[in-house]
């Protein structure tokens, strides 16, 4: 399958869950009620499935990594709120593993992803009338 869209790839389709549950998750009690948690917990969530799309759209591989990188950093920090909140009393132990979880699987796919681009003979889309 050829991927022309950033909403084609496996990580940003599971990034995009990903925020879809911390969401639903930071509308309910306790986590709503602690909005700094909350918040940082969204930002992040919210930053892995941005720098993915951003990043593809930018049209070249190696700025593409470069936000791949910035996305999984963004998966580490996303891991580590949730220790937070769970460690705060704000998550419940079932909430914190399904989100631990997809976080650490979409954290899998981008490295694989990162890999993939790197062993690449192809610099990008932008590319495409130059050179490739």
């Amino acid at each position: 399958m050829k991927i022309t869209r950033f909403e084609d790839l496996i990580a940003w389709q599971r990034s995009r869950e990903l925020f879809r549950m911390t969401s639903q998750l930071a509308s309910r009690k306790p986590l709503s009620g602690n909005y700094p948690v909350k918040d940082q917990m969204t930002r992040s969530a919210l930053s892995v499935m941005s720098n993915i799309a951003e990043g593809f759209d930018r049209g070249g591989n190696k700025e593409f990594i470069q936000y791949l990188f910035v996305s999984k950093g963004s998966c580490a920090e996303f891991r580590s709120q949730l220790y937070a909140a769970k460690d705060g009393g704000l998550l419940e132990q079932g909430d914190f593993e399904a989100m631990y979880s997809l976080s650490e699987e979409t954290s899998k796919i981008l490295q694989g992803l990162i890999g993939a681009l790197k062993r690449s003979n192809k610099k990008g889309r932008k590319f495409s009338n130059k050179e490739e």
